[in-house]
């Protein structure tokens, strides 16, 4: 299709840091969007390959199902990294906390984070309320608690409980990830025997289900645009 100069084309690319910004009109058809968006990455060729996408639907709504749709399109077709909408916009005090982190880096945060060297080993329990670091491995039959995230620098092969008693957006990391049951929240997880990727991967809540994901692909906060304190 052709747009003469009067008309507003309903797809627009747009590098943006290390990633690209695709702006699209949502009140076209998905046929349309689709099209468009196809033109333009084709004639990205490499470039789009593993590239971080941001799908931005203008001032019309979130369009979460929109922008689910043409990211598997892009996933499946440019083998692009990831696809996100914007993030919502900060509330005035969000916006106040974030421009104090800029001029004060952090500072003003008492430490929310419980880290210990070692291995956890066999009938060891580690319980806190806070996010949990282990910089060593968790045997099976070690059970570790937090009420944060849980990040493992080893290898994850006991019992991780994450986010108790109900924060859900937590995860579960591990360099060598194999644990022999994991929870979230209240969302349950059973291992899957030892991992043959060795890869780092995490596990956390998506559609009310846990899925493991490998870390460096998914990104999950890759998207962000200004670290936020969990």
């Amino acid at each position: 299709m052709n747009y003469t100069t009067n008309e507003t084309m309903p797809v627009k690319l747009k590098g943006v840091g290390d990633g690209l910004r695709v702006t699209i009109d949502p009140t076209q058809s998905i046929e349309l969007l689709k099209n468009d968006i196809g033109k333009i990455f084709k004639n990205l060729g490499h470039l789009a390959i593993n590239a971080k996408v941001v799908i931005d639907p203008g001032e019309n709504g979130t369009h979460k199902e929109l922008i689910s749709t043409l990211g598997k399109y892009l996933k499946n077709t440019f083998d692009v990294g990831s696809v996100s909408g914007l993030s919502p916009k900060r509330s005035a005090p969000e916006e106040r906390i974030r421009q104090h982190d800029i001029n004060h880096s952090w500072e003003h945060y008492r430490s929310d984070v419980l880290m210990l060297a070692g291995r956890i080993r066999s009938g060891q329990k580690v319980s806190t309320r806070r996010h949990l670091i282990i910089m060593g491995d968790v045997n099976p039959g070690a059970e570790i608690i937090a009420g944060g995230d849980i990040l493992i620098m080893g290898s994850l092969r006991g019992t991780a409980f994450a986010g108790q008693p109900d924060k859900e957006d937590a995860i579960v990391f591990a360099l060598d990830f194999c644990p022999s049951l994991i929870q979230i929240g209240g969302f349950v997880g059973t291992g899957t025997g030892p991992s043959k990727l060795k890869i780092a991967e995490f596990a956390h809540v998506k559609n009310n289900t846990i899925v493991v994901e490998d870390y460096l692909k998914a990104n999950p906060f890759g998207n962000m645009p200004w670290p936020d304190k969990r």
